[in-house]
């Protein structure tokens, strides 16, 4: 893991990536597919936009019940040959100063790192994507606004099995957590980092 600067930006953006390190090897995989692919290629346009801007950008991923495996054995195992999962690592294979936290549970928040993370990097403002929006992208900016943070949860940078709960999740977020769900192509990334000045 790269070393975590002092902060000297209060205010500052940290871009997560939830779940996007999948197999999709579970009831309704196959389903979440097409959705899953569709977003990781906006995501990616944000990961590019973060890199420029000196934004930290974050894996929170589920590590499938498998209690010993790191971030190298995480990726290779949803990086194998035969994972319905691999246009999404091809799409966003974490890189050597990318942050990566593993989580057990639906939250980024529930008994990981991440909450002493994030105070370290000086970051009080969220971009949250990923998948599912209806599960773990909700459980996580649940825990994020009761922490007070600014949330962007762009609308076709999270994906769930069906339009309808993605959509439903994010009415959740807009209304009852204060997060701005404006797709990629309405907010530009300049656009959000301009508002915390």
């Amino acid at each position: 893991m790269a070393d975590i600067p002092a902060p000297d930006t209060p205010g500052a953006t940290a871009l997560l990536v939830i779940d996007m390190i999948n197999d999709l090897s579970f009831e309704d995989g196959e389903r979440l597919r097409p959705a899953a692919e569709a977003a990781a290629r906006r995501i990616a346009r944000l990961r590019a936009g973060a890199e420029r801007a000196g934004v930290p950008v974050i894996f929170v991923n589920d590590n499938f019940g498998r209690w010993h495996a790191d971030r190298a054995a995480i990726v290779g195992h949803c990086d194998r040959g035969d994972s319905a999962g691999r246009a999404l690592i091809d799409a966003l294979r974490p890189r050597d100063d990318d942050y990566f936290i593993v989580k057990p549970q639906f939250s980024g928040f529930y008994a990981t790192n991440l909450p002493v993370l994030l105070p370290q990097l000086g970051a009080s403002r969220l971009i949250l994507t990923g998948v599912a929006a209806d599960i773990c992208v909700l459980f996580t900016a649940a825990d994020a606004h009761m922490r007070d943070y600014d949330l962007w949860v762009p609308g076709d940078a999270v994906a769930s099995e069906t339009a309808e709960r993605r959509d439903w999740a994010l009415d959740i977020m807009r209304h009852s957590m204060g997060a701005d769900t404006s797709a990629t192509d309405a907010l530009t990334l300049d656009e959000w980092l301009a508002r915390a000045a």
